[in-house]
């Protein structure tokens, strides 16, 4: 039986189609890059709503296709969502596994890896 937060994140996945375009932003993200919660969130014309854009990476496990959620770091590039991964180093070894480097749970050149999709996609 799922938990109480499963059922809730399914629920909320059921329902927001912002979480959809979030989805959809961060499937376009190419391997080997990285953006923000917050790059994200100003794309979709909601610059305030980064925390939003972590709910849903947070119930990207839910949906199909699959959501590369281990690319969206925080504005730092630190790992901050890597908690809501299976283990604690999942998002980890997904960003390595894509030839990004990380160390103590921050993104490597994060600046020069940093994918913005403001500046790499037409709305």
């Amino acid at each position: 039986m799922a938990s109480l937060k499963q059922q809730h994140l399914k629920d909320l996945v059921n329902r927001h189609s912002f979480f959809e375009d979030v989805w959809d932003v961060a499937r376009r993200i190419p391997k080997g890059r990285v953006t923000s919660y917050g790059a994200i969130a100003n794309y979709l014309g909601t610059k305030m709503s980064a925390r939003m854009v972590g709910w849903a990476m947070n119930a990207a496990g839910y949906v199909k296709p699959k959501v590369p959620a281990h690319r969206v770091v925080n504005r730092n590039g630190m790992l901050s969502g890597k908690m809501h991964f299976a283990t604690p180093d999942l998002m980890q070894q997904l960003l390595e596994k894509e030839k990004t480097e990380v160390k103590n749970d921050k993104v490597v050149r994060f600046n020069d890896i940093f994918w913005d999709p403001a500046t790499e996609l037409i709305l």
